[in-house]
């Protein structure tokens, strides 16, 4: 058994059109929801062996609020990647690590639960990530491999999913 996490990046700040997408950093409610989402995955208690993400400038920021003294791989194949993309980078990057975290962005993120997930694993938690993914959703499955290249369809559960506005109802969705 194995655990997979996935955490999008935080709300990303758009007050600079002429910066480049991989260069853009957070907004506030961004940085609020990453500190706050940074703990209540600390209290979640896992410990984890890898984290692997996009160097994308949002990702970055997101790991500095959410995560500060956290050691971590950053993979250029992650920015914006697929699903396929993101299994790939896992089964080259987390070597024998148990549990791995993966930071990165959507529709990528999302798509590895549509995968991961056989419908006979759907569930509530599953139900709700699978309508939207937000910016800072952090999302745990139980994978039923024994090594991170056996990661495929349908090998996971869907275990614990939390979204900023689930801890702070101000960061819920502007309207």
């Amino acid at each position: 058994m194995k655990i997979l996490a996935l955490l999008r990046h935080a709300k990303s700040d758009w007050d600079d059109m002429a910066k480049r997408d991989f260069d853009r950093g957070l907004n506030d409610r961004g940085r609020k929801g990453a500190g706050l989402i940074g703990e209540h995955m600390r209290m979640h208690g896992i410990v984890w062996d890898k984290v692997i993400a996009s160097p994308a400038e949002r990702v970055k920021r997101t790991l500095d609020e959410a995560m500060p003294d956290t050691d971590v791989t950053f993979d250029a194949r992650l920015y914006l990647a697929s699903s396929d993309t993101i299994f790939e980078t896992v089964a080259t990057q987390a070597g024998d690590a148990d549990t791995v975290l993966v930071v990165g962005h959507n529709p990528g993120l999302q798509e590895v639960l549509f995968e991961l997930v056989s419908p006979s694993n759907e569930n509530d938690l599953f139900d709700a990530a699978s309508r939207k993914f937000p910016t800072a959703a952090f999302a745990v499955l139980e994978c039923d491999i024994e090594s991170w290249d056996a990661l495929k369809e349908g090998s996971g559960k869907l275990v614990h999913f939390a979204r900023p506005r689930d801890l702070d109802p101000e960061l819920g969705p502007e309207y």
